[in-house]
């Protein structure tokens, strides 16, 4: 560290960089000789600077960096490398290792004049940063209180912060019962579904390797660690999770499902639970379903105004099959569900046939498939055509018997409303004649193909502006001499560092009038029918993106990482 004789005084740096005057100074000095406070300290006292004005001369005259310290910029099993005792003695934070130089987030650069001390507990080169308190403290609370690694953070989650409706317990080995039912799994359990009720998780994924138990959260559609445990901890945490959906916990060769209820900050959220045995042991996947979270108007989900006109025209006639299509993540159950919530009143009988039922809705009738039983789709979609229904939901057209049905249900004056795995719009009428069903009944059945992907939304907590290159404004379809304003995220905190925060919908149309009907009784290409689609004019799903990225919500890449298409 430089010695004292060569920093300049701090009130000399504030002078030189204009954050204050002469008079200021001198009015600070005296009140400095008055109380023995720090010069820093009284200069915020008396309004004369901000606290990131004090740090960035303070980290100029200590010659170290300042940053902002943020959950990425903060590797978790690097944090016990100096005791905590210590930390919070000097007031640091261990904050990420590269060969052997640490570096440390410092509140206070006297602290530095302990470095020796702190090399010797670490064993290492330290290369200190300067850092707000505020958040040193609060990240050494989580990362100290809350170190996943180790065992003694569990007891410090009080259980009553997650209610969990348990379960009546299942005959079990007594060693593993007995271990689900200690205090610190069950806390450490709690801890887990917490974290990721807070962090907005759609699911969590606990995997068992070779050196680790790895937790990962699916925020707005991407994985992220967040926890690594001791490989010892899983057989307890999945016989808790066991114990918790009423399943049989001495079982682990074969793949269980549940569902476990719990209540959160006052939410009420579902838990899907899956279990599929590994040759590492078994890897658990709890969805997680928020009852509270409500269904999104179709406003909200990021249609593009024409596109939504044609599609409200479709779920507000009286028939027809009306498909909706893209990948297994893509939003189609949502859309479905917000399409039902449009049109839903006390003069239509509507139901809906799910595997799962995700949401329970009002005067709505919602039938969960068992295929166990041999409570099909198909068979509950033939009987529920005796129960005089107006509107029918399939939750997905899996095989050429459900597909007929849809599709006779729609022809006989019932609105049918049902999902399938396409990439496209038009990959969905080519999927239906795969299946087996004919051209004109599909021709004459389905009235309109909605595809669809997710795309992650710019986070507003970290965006930021840039104008775009001519290369990126030709994709765009933006002449090169007109400017153009684009936005990205940095990476925060709030955003796991991924400079995205939300999803946002984008939609592909295709509507079944004459000139697609026509084409349809000739069996065509899925590429014959995309040509079809684009003579109506509407957007397909990279234009329908590119609109949004010229809005400023989503990237390029973004767009080019949902959309996959061969196109």
């Amino acid at each position: 560290m430089t010695a004292t004789a060569l920093r300049k005084p701090l009130g000399e740096l504030l002078l030189a960089c204009g954050a204050i005057t002469p008079e200021q100074r001198d009015a600070a000095l005296r009140r400095q000789r008055e109380t023995g406070k720090r010069f820093g300290d009284i200069c915020l006292e008396m309004g004369l600077i901000s606290e990131q004005q004090l740090r960035e001369v303070l980290a100029e005259q200590w010659h170290i960096p300042s940053v902002q310290l943020r959950k990425g910029l903060v590797d978790p099993r690097i944090v016990s490398i100096l005791p905590r005792d210590k930390a919070q003695r000097y007031g640091v934070l261990p904050m990420f290792k590269v060969e052997e130089t640490l570096t440390l987030a410092v509140a206070d650069p006297r602290s530095l004049l302990a470095l020796e001390e702190l090399e010797a507990l670490t064993r290492c080169r330290i290369q200190p940063v300067l850092c707000r308190a505020e958040d040193i403290a609060r990240y050494s609370q989580e990362y100290y209180g809350e170190q996943t690694t180790a065992d003694d953070f569990l007891s410090s989650l009080e259980e009553a912060e997650v209610a969990v409706a348990e379960a009546l317990e299942v005959g079990s080995p007594e060693d593993l019962e007995a271990q689900a039912g200690e205090s610190p799994v069950i806390n450490l359990v709690n801890l887990i579904i917490l974290k990721a009720i807070r962090s907005g998780a759609s699911d969590i994924h606990l995997e068992p390797d070779l050196r680790t138990f790895r937790v990962r959260y699916r925020v707005d559609g991407v994985l992220y660690e967040v926890m690594t445990l001791r490989p010892a901890l899983q057989p307890s945490v999945a016989a808790r999770l066991k114990v918790m959906a009423n399943l049989d916990i001495a079982e682990r060769r074969l793949p269980q499902e549940g569902r476990i209820h719990v209540t959160a900050q006052g939410r009420e959220i579902d838990l899907r639970f899956s279990s599929m045995p590994t040759v590492q042991g078994e890897k658990i996947v709890l969805r997680l379903l928020d009852k509270q979270q409500g269904i999104r108007r179709l406003e909200e989900l990021g249609f593009g105004g024409e596109t939504l006109q044609r599609f409200r025209e479709l779920i507000h006639r009286p028939l027809g099959l009306v498909l909706v299509t893209g990948p297994t993540g893509s939003g189609k159950t949502t859309t479905l569900y917000s399409a039902i919530d449009a049109i839903n009143t006390m003069g239509k009988n509507i139901v809906t046939i799910e595997d799962p039922v995700e949401y329970q809705l009002e005067l709505i009738n919602q039938i969960q498939v068992r295929e166990a039983i041999g409570l099909t789709f198909a068979r509950v979609l033939r009987s529920v055509l005796r129960q005089d229904p107006d509107v029918i939901m399939v939750g997905e057209i899996r095989d050429r018997e459900t597909a007929e049905i849809a599709v006779q249900a729609a022809l006989t004056g019932h609105l049918v409303l049902s999902t399938l795995h396409t990439n496209d719009s038009a990959g969905a009428i080519t999927r239906l004649l795969d299946m087996g069903v004919e051209p004109y009944l599909i021709a004459s059945a389905v009235t309109g193909v909605l595809a669809q992907r997710l795309v992650r939304t710019i986070c507003p907590a970290c965006r930021t502006l840039f104008y775009a290159p001519a290369a990126l404004k030709a994709q765009l379809g933006v002449p090169a001499e007109e400017p153009l304003q684009l936005a990205k995220g940095r990476g925060c905190e709030a955003c796991l560092d991924s400079g995205f925060r939300g999803r946002i919908g984008i939609y592909e149309f295709l509507l079944v009038d004459d000139a697609m009907r026509a084409l349809i009784l000739q069996r065509p290409s899925t590429e014959a029918l995309r040509r079809q689609r684009e003579r109506s004019g509407l957007p397909s799903l990279l234009q329908e993106g590119y609109a949004k990225v010229r809005q400023r919500l989503t990237t390029l890449e973004e767009v080019s990482r949902a959309v996959h298409l061969d196109e």
